[in-house]
């Protein structure tokens, strides 16, 4: 029986999610003897060309020869996998959808900027979900890459894969980690997404929020806990706006 095709791409990022890939060590042995990854840019030069069981893609959409590419994977493959917060909500590349795409042109290239063929077609940053039909994500920055080995194993054997739906407050508790707020630090962990095994607080350092809102924060607790360290929730919404400015068109 023929192996699953894997094909995995990189749209506008640092490839640092891609990477994750590379860092499973031995664990990429038992992935790569699962299926045959047909097209990498990071481990492979050879392109398949499509028909694809399941498409791996990191990154933001950024231009309309992007978006064109994008909706072509799609229809060549039975599954689109999007992994990092790029890909989920667009990312760091949303920071400048306030304005508009030509003001951000001359703010950054000032007069070359119609001189520059990649910026010809740019359009406002956005994720893969308002492109194409996503059928599963692994979200974060970079992503857990154990959780993408458990996606991939969970979409082969037909099994839906599911996020946790509960805040990287309750994997701190686990690893009994000290609460950042205790040190004035303004963290996201009450609102966002667990499944990071809470990195960044375990280093003493705040959660951005890179894997999102859980899908029913109680913010009550929030509130809660703003209130009993001398903050508002203007505070939290501001560092929110790191990895999920994303805003749909005609809102």
């Amino acid at each position: 029986m023929a192996k699953p095709k894997v094909a995995i791409f990189s749209m506008a990022c640092c490839a640092g999610c891609a990477l994750q890939i590379v860092n499973l060590e031995e664990k990429i042995l038992d992935l790569v003897g699962a299926v045959d990854v047909v097209e990498w840019q990071e481990g492979l030069s050879e392109k398949s060309g499509g028909n694809y069981d399941i498409a791996i893609i990191e990154g933001s959409v950024i231009t309309e020869k992007e978006a064109e590419e994008l909706k072509e994977i799609r229809k060549t493959a039975k599954i689109v996998i999007a992994i990092g917060a790029c890909a989920h909500t667009g990312g760091i590349n949303c920071l400048g959808n306030h304005i508009s795409v030509e003001e951000k042109k001359s703010i950054v290239y000032g007069n070359d900027a119609e001189k520059i063929d990649g910026l010809k077609d740019a359009i406002q940053p956005r994720p893969l979900s308002a492109v194409i039909k996503i059928n599963a994500t692994v979200p974060g920055c970079p992503i857990n890459k154990n959780e993408l080995v458990e996606a991939v194993k969970c979409l082969l054997l037909g099994k839906a894969f599911r996020l946790p739906n509960y805040p990287v407050c309750f994997e701190c508790a686990l690893k009994e980690n000290g609460c950042l707020f205790d040190l004035n630090i303004v963290c996201l962990g009450p609102i966002t997404r667990a499944g990071c095994e809470a990195a960044c607080p375990s280093m003493n350092k705040e959660c951005n929020g890179c894997r999102g809102w859980i899908d029913d924060p109680n913010q009550n607790a929030a509130k809660d806990i703003l209130e009993k360290y001398g903050l508002n929730i203007e505070d939290m919404k501001n560092k929110f706006t790191l990895f999920n400015s994303y805003i749909k068109e005609g809102e």
